[in-house]
């Protein structure tokens, strides 16, 4: 496997290859606060949120995982959305209480107990089932349940891949920014871009 060297994205964001806009964010992601206070979600609902994002997106090599949750909270919070939505899925604020609240449904009619109480395997089974569309729950009635997990796992999934070092695992250097990429053909490479690390 071929991965790039360990602190890929700090060294370049030292660099002129970045804008100052770019750098910004990118430097807010890495340095964001781990003791993150929710301020949309109560306490528990975060709880469960977080519990879930750990399930969809298990970070099992990282000492310090990738917190997902944060991201939901501020975006709710802001009211802002992507500017469309299934005609099935009511607005993305209702859609979350309703679909969290539909995982803790489904938990508890399985197990007797809350979602961020059942074990890695237990919560497992649940968001399959919410994958597949078949958790029971009353809240599902409201809510489809399939189209909750695909929007809820598009948002972690970009929520993770917006992070620096999520980029770094996977060889993304277009946080380079600067106008003045010449060589864009195929396997063609900037004298800017990191060295490919063999195992």
């Amino acid at each position: 496997m071929n991965t790039y060297p360990e602190g890929t994205v700090r060294a370049l964001l030292a660099t002129d290859q970045v804008t100052p806009a770019t750098r910004a964010a990118l430097e807010a992601r890495l340095n964001a606060p781990a003791d993150y206070q929710p301020q949309f979600f109560d306490a528990d609902t975060y709880a469960l949120l977080q519990a879930v994002a750990a399930r969809v997106f298990p970070q099992p090599d990282r000492e310090t995982p990738i917190e997902l949750a944060p991201n939901v909270d501020k975006r709710l919070l802001a009211g802002t959305a992507d500017g469309w939505r299934y005609d099935a899925m009511p607005p993305d604020r209702e859609a979350y209480r309703l679909g969290l609240g539909g995982i803790n449904q489904a938990a508890q009619q399985a197990f007797n107990q809350a979602f961020v109480e059942l074990t890695p395997a237990q919560q497992d089974q649940i968001i399959g089932q919410l994958a597949a569309g078949e958790a029971p729950g009353e809240n599902w009635q409201q809510l489809p349940q399939h189209r909750f997990f695909e929007e809820m796992l598009a948002e972690l999934t970009e929520s993770y891949y917006a992070h620096p070092l999520a980029q770094e695992e996977i060889g993304y250097v277009g946080m380079a920014d600067v106008p003045g990429w010449q060589r864009i053909g195929l396997n063609e490479r900037e004298d800017r871009e990191p060295e490919r690390v063999t195992e």
